[in-house]
This record gives structure tokens, C-alpha cells and sequence, in this order.
């Protein structure tokens, strides 16, 4: 069984810029990754990340994994199924091999948040989507919603239009929470129309795919709604399941909770991402959390644990 300094799990932002910083400590470092990337792959542009104006998910991922590589730090594909914790050292078990690690940094990230109304889990795939990039190709001239009123709402809803004939935005609330030059472009598009103080509270359709909604009040007249595909933009909720043996302190959403450096209440145990208890979620910030998370292992190291 291979031992490493630090193990990191997650591929994301936070996982791999925790592996740059960890390899410039000289750390021997192995970075676990279920999917390369994580969720901003799913994300269509990238227009806040510095040194990079505008780019998909994709190519901004693509670049800091050339950066990892390039610190020769090690990164296996595969998914991590416990941790435990014997003495001073973690059991890293996946589906394929076994680790022992003198820290871990967890970035596991977070899932998209599920409506949870009847027909949603029958529909997905046949008309219900949680990703615009990876589906909103096979809507071309359709009509489309949106369900959410987050920033990360809006740009799906903006991508969307490039397909669609129409976009619903159906938001909860009376207005939708986006930043301002994203609202103001959702506000001047043509194909975009806001469905205020209206929740879905069933997907229906026939037997090959979704055909239409339900509201919870009348829409021009009815609760019924037609529409040909259904994205769900709804928040997400953090990976931590892999921790939970461990017994880490976790906040009521489920977030694991880190102090400034990062660490848990688990000595050795770090962690940085959108799976920790901060509230903004951006590929930028978890970048700057990996970052910290490895100086803390590093740190945590030299002491002699």
C-alpha cells in the first residue's frame, strides 16, 4: 500500500490548485479525481476567472490541469469509497486500490439540488436537464424552462436562448437574484421571459418525454404549462458523504466547516471547495481555498504529524 504526504480528493478548482501548492511544498501528493474538471465543465462561459476574459469551464479546467501536470503531480481517476483514520495516518479506499495518506484535503464539491416534484426523476433525460452545456443542443427551436433565479439560472437560461425559440425563466420569487450585467442581458433578450412567484409542482409528459408542467397558481389563465425541455438551476448540495465516518463537524446544510486555514475539526483533515461552509461559490475562491488547504497540510506536516 502506497503512502503518500497528502491525498487530495476532487478534481475541481479547489482539488487541483491544492495539488499545485502541495507539489511546490514537496509534498508527495495524489490527487483522486471521480471526474476531471468537477462541475464547472458543465458551465458554458467563464467570464470571472482573472488572466482568462471568457471561456468555457472546459477550457479553463483544461489549462489548470496542464498546470497540475506540469508540477508532475500524480492523478488517478477513480472514485474514493471510505476514509478512515488509524493513529496518524488515513486509509484512503477506492474502487480500485488502497492509500495511506498523512493528510487529506477534501474538495469534493458539490450535485445539482433536485426539485424533487413528481415526474422529475421519470422525465430526466427525456426533457429534464441540470445541464444547458452538456443538453441544450437537442432543443433547437423548442421551448424551454428555466426553474431558478440564481446567476448560474440566468447564464443557462442565456445559453439556452441560443437554441431555443423561447426561454421561461420560473423563479420563485419576484425577481431573479443574477449579477447585474447578466440580468440586464437576460432583461434584453428577446426570446427571455420571466415567470415570477411561480414554483413547478409536477412534470408530466407521455411516454417518450416531457410535454408540460404544472404551476401551483394559473400562468395566463392555467396551471398547465407546454414545453418541450425543463432545466433545473436550483442551488447544489455538498459531496461529503465520504467524511461523514470520520465524524467532522458539519453545518446544517451539510457543509463541511473550516476555520481560515482551512482546517476541520479533524486533525489532518482539510478541506476547500464548494463542500465547505463558505457562501460564495466560485471557481476562483475555490482555487484560493485549495491553496490554503495545502499550506495548512504542509504546515500540519512539519510538525511532525
Amino acid at each position: 500500500m502506497e503512502t503518500y504526504d497528502v491525498i487530495i480528493i476532487g478534481g475541481g478548482p479547489g482539488g487541483y490548485s491544492a495539488g499545485i501548492y502541495a507539489s511546490r511544498y514537496e509534498l508527495k501528493t495524489l490527487i483522486i479525481a471521480k471526474e476531471r474538471g468537477g462541475l464547472i465543465t458543465k458551465t458554458h462561459l467563464v467570464e470571472n476567472y482573472p488572466g482568462f476574459p471568457s471561456l468555457s469551464g472546459t477550457e479553463l479546467m483544461k489549462h489548470i490541469e496542464e498546470h497540475v501536470k506540469a508540477n508532475n503531480v500524480e492523478i488517478k481517476d477513480d472514485i474514493v469509497e471510505s476514509i478512515t483514520k488509524e493513529n496518524n495516518h488515513f486509509l484512503v479506499k477506492t474502487y480500485s486500490a488502497e492509500y495511506k495518506a498523512k493528510a487529506v484535503i477534501v474538495a469534493t464539491g458539490s450535485e445539482h439540488r433536485k426539485l424533487n416534484v413528481p415526474g422529475e426523476k421519470e422525465y430526466y433525460g427525456r426533457g429534464v436537464s441540470y445541464c444547458a452545456t452538456c443538453d441544450g443542443a437537442f432543443f433547437k427551436d423548442k421551448i424551454i424552462g428555466v426553474v431558478g433565479g440564481s446567476d448560474s439560472a440566468a447564464k443557462e437560461a442565456l445559453l439556452l436562448s441560443q437554441y431555443g425559440k423561447k426561454v421561461y425563466i420560473i423563479y420563485r420569487r419576484e425577481k431573479i437574484r443574477a449579477e447585474p450585467i447578466n440580468a440586464r442581458r437576460v432583461e434584453e433578450n428577446p426570446k427571455i421571459e420571466i415567470i415570477p412567484n411561480t414554483n413547478i409542482v409536477e412534470i408530466k409528459g407521455d411516454e417518450q418525454k416531457l410535454t408540460h408542467v404544472i404551476f401551483d397558481k394559473p400562468y395566463k389563465g392555467s396551471k398547465e404549462f407546454k414545453l418541450d425541455g425543463l432545466f433545473i438551476d436550483i442551488g447544489h448540495i455538498p459531496q461529503n458523504d465520504i467524511v461523514k465516518p470520520l465524524n467532522p463537524e458539519l453545518n446544517e446544510k451539510g457543509e463541511l466547516v473550516v476555520d481560515k486555514y482551512m482546517k476541520t475539526s479533524v486533525p489532518g483533515l482539510f478541506g476547500a471547495g464548494d463542500n465547505i461552509n463558505f457562501s460564495f461559490k466560485q471557481a476562483i475562491v475555490s482555487a484560493a481555498q485549495g491553496a490554503t488547504a495545502a499550506y495548512s497540510a504542509f504546515e500540519y506536516l512539519q510538525k511532525g504529524n
